[in-house]
């Protein structure tokens, strides 16, 4: 399945390896059984992540199964340093996804990090993500890239998240699962896969609901993917996927302040109940993607897509008609269109004692937009006060230039300039409301530069260095402090990144990744203001972000395996600068939203006295986030542990597998995230306390 041109050294292979601006993969599955380097596809070719000059993880179709019922990223993403996914226990807010600290500032949705299934981009061209259509129970594995390589792949890519869907087994399967769980949560799922000559297929279509474990949380989603694939001929292949996701019920409790959180931690805000505060969302989308071999040494990949995006989002802010006119209003009625192209050629050329790997790129992308406001008489929507035309025009050309040197050392080096248009048409003009049509434009040109170091077989040394930049989204300009229309005057945040890196089989079975890194950056879009659903952005001045990673695997006995992965965080405001509110943030003041430190160990056992079972021991520590600007306040640490129980028998053609699972075994009470900035002081969402879920899967083999 083609993907995001991209290429990263290889020195086995004699080879350069393709990592293209779009995206950058080769990976180690994080936890398996073997704990043997994991070959993986990239533009058509299969490659080791061992060798890459970057920090990249994966985890597997085996561990995304086993950590729980497919329905959130967090659910295995806390297994793969660097990277922060919390769940919010609100499906009306999306995921808070953040990587090495960018896009925790985010109230809702995923911003600062790339998005990409099956070579097809979930993040828009203004930087702004969806996570929860990703469908987890069709993904064979989950890439997450992290340094500046990802900066690569354009606008908001402070890291990179990919997913890959399965290919179809050989021999033709269907399947069915049905996980139930705390809080009324229930998934039912079926899935068809296969190949039937040169078409190789899978579909998979679950619904999930949940009550929810806070007041007012409740959620319900379908949720169909489809991935098909035609082998043309030798040299041409064609891939079309398909996501429709529809998710009509998803209740919002809102933050809490410390006092509501330590009275009720699952109790909802009133306001939230009172305008019935919440989502509705769908989503479709198709994608085309052709790769085609045209000799021995070069290669082009092309891909196509288009979707559509609908949502109503019920907002909890208390206005009537008599609202000034400039207000925008309680409630969000929104008609996306997106869609884009991408070109990427490149050619194998022998230089010296090694390979020389050049690719060429085009991508372009494309959302538009009609977005209204109204009125919110409690759940139902009123009078109009917003009603506008927004477009967003992406368009990245990028050379990519890898040299496989000798056998000890690789190096590769990029450039990608990109240009953003946002163009906003406003029709709701009324007096005192004047017309807030406008435009801006953002360009960037990003270098980047890596070398690898092959002391051993076994031992790599990587350093990296490059260039990145992040515009504001279309929700991040979309209000003002004062007055109406777009904040157009917000800059993009441009920054420096920096890593170094070793990678080392220390035994047989036994493997370490390490980085160090540091990120600066200038202009830092911040949250000014948050209160009744209406966030307010603003430009800081310079900050930065430190930290180490570190990730092991082992296999301890023929029975037992281990899996470390430890982050830590220093990210801080380097100048002082004054708040909207008029306050001064004092140089130092850590970035709100950011965790400090996170852990995650997890002690496995597969008994051979026992075939077909497993059960495994977790433990997940997540570290302090302030809550604002001013670091008012701060999240304590806490440290909770899961257990798991698995078990599979095969009859036949007959494949069954049963799984428990209890997470927060102690029943701890803490914050899982935070609200940053939140003008009424409603900062927390707490987390849950134990939770319990069983999964029944059933398959059959034709």
């Amino acid at each position: 399945m083609a993907q995001l041109p991209h290429h990263l050294s290889l020195r086995r292979l004699n080879a350069a390896l393709l990592m293209s601006l779009g995206s950058v993969a080769g990976a180690q599955t994080v936890s398996t059984p073997t704990l043997q380097e994991v070959v993986v596809s990239a533009s058509g070719q299969e490659q080791q992540g061992f060798d890459a000059p970057a920090s990249i993880h994966a985890v597997g179709r085996e561990v995304i199964r086993a950590a729980g019922p497919g329905v959130n990223l967090s659910e295995s993403m806390n297994r793969v340093p660097g990277i922060t996914v919390l769940n919010r226990q609100n499906y009306a807010q999306d995921l808070q996804l953040s990587i090495r600290g960018s896009g925790s500032r985010t109230p809702f949705g995923i911003r600062g990090a790339r998005l990409i299934v099956d070579g097809i981009p979930a993040t828009m061209p203004d930087g702004q993500g969806q996570a929860s259509t990703i469908s987890l129970p069709s993904a064979q594995r989950i890439e997450v890239l992290r340094g500046p390589l990802a900066q690569l792949y354009g606008n908001a890519a402070g890291g990179v998240l990919q997913v890959f869907t399965m290919d179809g087994p050989a021999r033709p399967e269907v399947g069915s699962s049905v996980d139930i769980g705390s809080d009324g949560m229930r998934r039912l799922g079926v899935q068809v896969a296969g190949q039937s000559g040169p078409l190789n297929y899978v579909v998979d279509h679950s619904g999930f609901s949940t009550d929810g474990w806070r007041d007012n949380s409740a959620a319900r989603r379908k949720h169909t993917n489809a991935k098909l694939r035609w082998a043309v001929d030798e040299r041409t292949r064609v891939a079309l996927v398909a996501n429709v996701f529809d998710q009509p019920v998803s209740s919002d409790p809102l933050g809490l302040t410390r006092e509501q959180f330590q009275a009720n931690p699952r109790q909802a805000v009133a306001n939230s109940t009172l305008y019935q505060a919440g989502k509705d969302v769908s989503q479709s989308q198709l994608g085309l993607v052709v790769d085609h071999r045209l000799d021995a040494d070069s290669d082009v990949s092309a891909r196509l897509y288009s979707g559509n995006r609908d949502m109503e989002n019920r907002l909890s802010i208390p206005l009537s008609a008599q609202t000034p006119p400039t207000s925008a209003g309680g409630a969000v009625a929104l008609d996306r269109r997106y869609s884009g192209t991408g070109l990427r050629y490149s050619r194998r050329m022998p230089l010296g004692e090694g390979v020389v790997k050049l690719n060429l790129g085009l991508d372009h992308e494309r959302m538009a937009e009609h977005r209204q406001g109204f009125i919110n008489n409690q759940g139902t929507l009123g009078s109009l006060k917003r009603d506008e035309n927004d477009s967003v025009q992406s368009t990245g050309i990028y050379s990519q230039l890898d040299w496989s040197i000798n056998e000890r050392w690789s190096a590769v080096a990029g450039l990608r300039t990109n240009r953003v248009n946002f163009r906003v048409q406003d029709f709701y003009i009324r007096p005192g409301n004047p017309d807030d049509s406008g435009r801006t434009d953002f360009r960037a040109t990003n270098p980047v530069l890596g070398i690898t170091r092959h002391l051993s077989a076994d031992t790599n040394l990587y350093a990296n260095v490059g260039r990145g930049f992040e515009t504001p989204t279309l929700t991040e300009i979309a209000y003002t402090a004062t007055g109406s229309g777009p904040n157009l005057n917000l800059r993009s945040a441009h920054s420096t990144h920096a890593e170094v890196g070793v990678k080392t089989r220390l035994a047989e079975g036994h493997r370490l990744d390490a980085a160090l890194f540091h990120i600066g950056t200038t202009d830092e879009i911040v949250v000014a203001s948050s209160s009744g659903g209406r966030t307010i952005y603003a430009n800081a001045g310079k900050t930065r972000r430190s930290g180490l990673e570190l990730a092991y695997s082992g296999q301890i006995t023929p029975e037992w395996r281990a899996h470390v992965a430890l982050s830590t965080l220093d990210a801080k405001f380097s100048n002082a600068f004054t708040s909207s509110s008029g306050a001064v943030v004092a140089a130092g003041n850590r970035i709100p939203g950011t965790v400090n430190r996170t852990l995650f160990a997890e002690l496995a056992w597969s008994p051979r006295a026992v075939p077909g079972m497993s059960a495994a021991l977790e433990m997940v520590h997540q570290g302090s986030m302030a809550v604002d600007d001013l670091n008012t306040d701060r999240t304590d640490a806490a440290t909770v542990f899961n257990l798991r129980l698995g078990l599979e028998q095969r009859w036949g053609s007959w494949t069954l597998r049963e799984q428990l699972r209890v997470n927060n075994l102690a029943n701890k009470r803490y914050i899982g995230s935070v609200i940053a900035n939140d003008g009424n002081k409603r900062y927390f969402e707490p987390a849950p306390g134990r939770q319990w879920g069983l999964g029944l899967q059933a398959i059959y083999r034709f």
